[in-house]
């Protein structure tokens, strides 16, 4: 009798398409930009197993913290104790988020080779977030980046608001150029383009990563930070993939968003980039099987269910 009953499938096919990366990086931040938004806190020996178990999974690049105003960001007052505690010379990559000269110091104490500063396209937000007009948040970057390039840092820059603002509505491509070009100019070697609240649509990733491209940016240079605030997040990526963008951010088990932006929901989950890229033939490095099992083990330390839809189908398969 032939066996009817239903098989779920372990991985996708892979069927690669013309035109697309055949490796790309996922860049997880799920450590730092996923908790720093959510309310559960977690211990820094937690967060520590939570680095551990991603490095192991194959996840190359691991932002591990921030080193921000606990008063603000209370999910990051550990900071130095989390990065004390990892290995900075196995290879893998642990960069931290820093705002300010003050928090460049504490990082450096700590032991950071890598750090990034992050900067608003929009002045609202610029304020919102960082609490300063933009023209004083850009000129303290450089100050930060200055200083880490001579302490033989790498830096990424985050780019915010990137598609849209809450408050000011859409955001100009030109607008998104100059500041990318600004970023880089400052010394940020790569910038990550930040969909912050989700309302960015393939067209329009498209169309920003041309004119960047027009206006000398590498795109090697360049990384799509999505949010799946509004279901694009994969769609975006795709787009960004098509147009030769080959670095992805990614939360484990989408966690997070962004605590300064309430519409900014929902980071792209790590296991749902991974199984796309997976069913795309792109290889990541990545053992899908072991990130589904940490994001279920972070997903009952934080208490409740993991948003991530690969994460579900597999756990449930299992």
């Amino acid at each position: 009798m032939t066996d009817r009953s239903p098989h779920p499938p372990g991985l996708p096919m892979a069927v690669p398409q013309p035109g697309l990366p055949e490796r790309v990086r996922v860049y997880e931040v799920g450590p730092r930009d996923g908790l720093q938004a959510e309310r559960t806190v977690l211990s820094a020996d937690t967060k520590v197993e939570l680095i551990g178990r991603l490095v192991a999974a194959g996840l190359g690049t691991v932002e591990a913290t921030s080193f921000v105003n606990p008063a603000r960001v209370p999910q990051m007052a550990d900071a130095s104790a989390v990065l004390g505690a990892l290995d900075t010379a196995s290879g893998t990559r642990h960069p931290v988020l820093v705002p300010n000269l003050r928090g460049l110091d504490d990082a450096l104490a700590a032991g950071a080779r890598e750090i990034a500063v992050f900067l608003s396209v929009t002045e609202s937000f610029s304020r919102a977030n960082l609490g300063r007009p933009r023209a004083e948040a850009e000129a303290e970057a450089a100050r930060v980046v200055a200083r880490a390039r001579q302490e033989g840092l790498a830096v990424r820059g985050y780019l915010s608001m990137v598609f849209g603002d809450p408050w000011e509505g859409p955001v100009p491509i030109g607008e998104v150029v100059a500041a990318t070009r600004r970023l880089r100019d400052l010394g940020a070697e790569s910038v990550s383009l930040g969909d912050t609240i989700g309302v960015g649509t393939p067209g329009h990733v498209k169309a920003l990563v041309a004119a960047l491209d027009g206006a000398g940016v590498p795109l090697r240079s360049l990384a799509l930070h999505a949010h799946d605030t509004y279901g694009q997040a994969l769609a975006n990526v795709y787009a960004a993939l098509e147009a030769g963008v080959s670095e992805f951010d990614a939360s484990t088990g989408g966690v997070g968003g962004c605590p300064f932006a309430r519409s900014a929901t929902g980071n792209l989950a790590t296991e749902d980039l991974v199984w796309m890229l997976r069913g795309l033939g792109i290889e990541t490095g990545v053992d899908l099987d072991a990130l589904v099992q940490t994001s279920t083990w972070l997903a009952a330390h934080l208490g409740r269910p993991s948003p991530s839809r690969v994460v579900a189908a597999l756990k449930e398969r299992k």
